[in-house]
């Protein structure tokens, strides 16, 4: 008899199942290091048997090939007995088991553990949590393969032997996700996307405004991708988009989540940078632009840290801007002149003046700090932006 024909495998959602099975290894006591490769072989697995034999339950099937590659990988008898100790301690099978928001929540509060350096964090959380693989997250970061491999086993050697019960604070898994989200795009992995699911994750977890506010702040930015960039691939400043192409559906929403977020009365930084974004994205043009309202925020947001000009400098460069358009170019730049000790050899401290330049008439100057923000540029594609706004400025002398 004939083999049915199968259907193709689903691995976004086996890729969904990532988080949910790692937690339960984790929980029940496994280290992090050996559950998490344990796991990455029971998915090579799935690949090739599932196609052909799909399972009844994916999760219990991957837990439990995950559980078999932890037995193989004993050494001795004595780390057997301690393997099985831990299976016996967990429920049995019948009882309720943790909610997927419960092991996201979970895997990325150990993933932001505090004894890992920012950029292991969001690797380790893009590979345990995300379910992305060694190559995509490499790609993703412009970084060889093996480059990458080495950062997060490193990430798995600093964390082997901690207690993971509370490994970090909200503060340092919503940094982390921002990192994520700013991160941006390339064409296999889209990780603002990711990050916008990690973060929606978090906050049916969380009663946590900042929480929400961050998710605000990303959906609203996000919103404008579409027109972000020209048909070449190149950068459009926010001034010169096609407004008629951002996604109001993702607008109304973050107004929706930054709205129910403000209303607790506990404002932070995500917050008030969201309602930032949606006064940007409310205005039908460049010209309607609320600038004394994003002014009267910007204050808000500085007021909201110590000593902003080292720790959040685009928010003091991004308030010179609104006071440039409020007050005057010239009150905007006397704003970056204040700001020159300590950012002037930052390309987008000279960004901001060639903008505050153009503002106030004055092409000349402008085309002079765009062409000083280029040379200092790291980015290439900022360069290349930063590039035509001289040349553009130069031809309006």
């Amino acid at each position: 008899m004939r083999d049915e024909p199968t259907a193709p495998l689903d691995e976004g959602a086996l890729r969904a199942l990532v988080p949910r099975v790692l937690a339960g290894l984790v929980r029940r006591g496994e280290d992090f290091d050996a559950a998490e490769d344990a796991l990455q072989e029971a998915l090579l697995e799935a690949l090739r048997v599932w196609p052909g034999h799909p399972p009844g339950d994916p999760r219990a099937w991957l837990t439990t090939v995950a559980t078999r590659r932890l037995v193989d990988a004993r050494r001795s008898e004595a780390a057997r007995h301690r393997r099985e100790e831990a299976v016996a301690a967990q429920p049995p099978p019948g009882e309720a088991a943790p909610g997927e928001g419960d092991d996201t929540l979970f895997l990325l509060f150990c993933c932001c553990h505090p004894d890992l350096a920012p950029a292991s964090q969001v690797a380790l959380t893009l590979r345990a949590v995300g379910g992305l693989t060694t190559r995509e997250i490499a790609d993703a970061f412009f970084v060889p393969e093996a480059t990458m491999a080495q950062r997060v086993s490193r990430a798995k050697r600093t964390l082997a032997g901690r207690p993971l019960d509370r490994p970090g604070d909200l503060a340092v898994v919503l940094r982390v996700l921002y990192l994520v989200y700013t991160t941006g795009h390339t064409a296999r992995v889209d990780l603002a996307t990711e990050a916008i699911r990690l973060t929606r994750r978090l906050t049916l977890a969380t009663e946590e405004p900042e929480a929400r506010g961050l998710l605000a702040l990303m959906l609203l930015n996000h919103a404008r991708l579409p027109a972000r960039f020209d048909a070449e691939g190149r950068i459009v400043t926010l001034d010169r988009q096609d407004r008629s192409r951002w996604d109001t559906r993702q607008i109304a929403e973050g107004v929706r989540v930054l709205q129910s977020a403000l209303a607790v009365r506990r404002p932070g930084p995500y917050q008030v940078q969201a309602a930032i974004a949606a006064l940007h994205d409310d205005a039908a043009s460049a010209a309607e632009t609320d600038w004394p309202q994003i002014l009267a925020w910007y204050d808000d947001l500085v007021a909201l840290t110590d000593d902003p000009v080292r720790r959040d400098p685009a928010a003091v460069l991004g308030r010179a801007v609104a006071v440039g358009h409020v007050l005057g170019a010239a009150a905007g730049l006397r704003e970056t002149d204040r700001l020159r000790d300590v950012l002037g050899d930052r390309h987008r401290w000279h960004a901001v003046r060639g903008h505050l330049h153009e503002l106030g008439g004055d092409p000349a100057a402008a085309a002079t700090a765009y062409a000083e923000a280029a040379r200092r540029a790291t980015v290439v594609a900022e360069r290349d932006h930063l590039v035509r706004q001289a040349a553009r400025a130069r031809a309006a002398v």
